[in-house]
């Protein structure tokens, strides 16, 4: 992927971090960490030709502009849940929260076939 099997460690390792995580032991590798393992074991095979280097140059970049969308979306989800606590959440469970919010209880509902009130 790039000059230095350093960097080019570092890319993978970032990619991984970035990625849904999976039990360790428990089963095998996802075909997505299998194409990326691949890719980057090809790539760090020597080359001699010098449009080679220049491709793996270019990977890099692909490879670093990946990390910094999949970590881009990684905070806006973070960030959504954050700002957003009520986006999952039933219709009665957010006025109850809203309720709260301002000092205020909601009365409990009577339901038949239930015995608290």
């Amino acid at each position: 992927m790039s000059a230095s099997p350093a960097h080019a460690r570092s890319l993978y390792r970032s990619l991984l971090r970035e990625l849904p995580p999976r039990p360790i032991l428990a089963a095998p590798r996802t075909p997505l960490h299998r194409r990326l393992r691949e890719s980057f074991i090809s790539a760090s095979s020597p080359s001699s030709t010098s449009t080679s280097s220049a491709m793996d140059a270019a990977a890099a970049v692909a490879a670093d502009q990946l990390i910094t969308y999949l970590r881009s979306q990684r905070m806006y989800v973070t960030l959504l849940d954050r700002y957003n606590p009520g986006m999952n959440m039933d219709e009665e469970e957010r006025v109850r929260l809203t309720a709260r919010r301002v000092g205020m209880e909601m009365p409990k509902n009577y339901r038949t076939g239930s015995n608290d009130a």
